[in-house]
């Protein structure tokens, strides 16, 4: 027979442990609580609150794993998650305690009831001193961190090649006019009209000397 693997091990093989976990279970889910040895309370333990855990997930998925181990036990799986999980759904774990009660007459051993934790789950109250500071931290107003002004860079130029850039405050920038620039884009349009009159004496100089050859 295989050494069990964590604590001591129920009946005679691993099987015969899972079926009685399962019965223990399904007992248990359906009673509220139960009383056992103290040794099947503790191994039944973790393996209760791991179906508590699948059945507050609550999707078809999870129902169908805790029918799986609870053997088909459908009466057991419905109080599982239509009364259970509801009523431990704010709790983080913990949700069945243990309490000895003595040794049993006959063998003497030691007994225990295990139970489900189904009390709602109360939140501590704050202390005097942290709900003041966290009074004082959101009253306080914000004050958002002075922002420093970048200065600009300035290039400087030396027989059109860039030499260095040279931090310079920044200044306000002149006011530009356009005229200049359409006057100059004007100029050269003028000036054609006396290129064409310069080259129609040119054209007409052959047409006066040809009486002259005639003669």
């Amino acid at each position: 027979m295989p050494a069990p693997t964590k604590g001591p091990r129920l009946g005679g093989g691993p099987a015969h442990e899972r079926l009685m976990l399962a019965n223990l279970a399904a007992a248990l889910f359906t009673h509220k609580s139960i009383q056992t040895t103290e040794t099947k309370a503790k191994r039944l333990r973790p393996f209760a609150e791991r179906l508590v855990t699948f059945a507050k997930r609550g999707d078809l998925h999870a129902r169908r794993r805790v029918i799986q181990v609870l053997r088909n036990n459908k009466e057991a799986v419905h109080i599982l998650f239509t009364e259970i999980a509801p009523q431990v759904s704010e709790r983080e774990g913990g949700y069945t305690r243990i309490t000895k009660l003595g040794y049993r007459k006959g063998d003497n051993a030691p007994m225990a009831a295990i139970e489900l934790v189904l009390e709602p789950v109360v939140k501590k109250p704050v202390s005097a001193k942290k709900a003041a500071a966290a009074k004082a931290a959101a009253a306080a107003p914000k004050v958002a961190p002075p922002v420093a002004a970048a200065p600009s860079e300035e290039l400087v130029v030396t027989d059109g090649v860039v030499d260095e850039i040279v931090d310079a405050p920044v200044e306000a920038a002149p006011e530009t006019t356009e005229a200049p620039a359409v006057e100059e884009a004007v100029a050269p349009a003028e000036e054609a009209p006396v290129a064409e009159e310069a080259a129609a004496p040119a054209e007409e100089a052959p047409a006066d000397e040809a009486p002259a050859e005639k003669e």
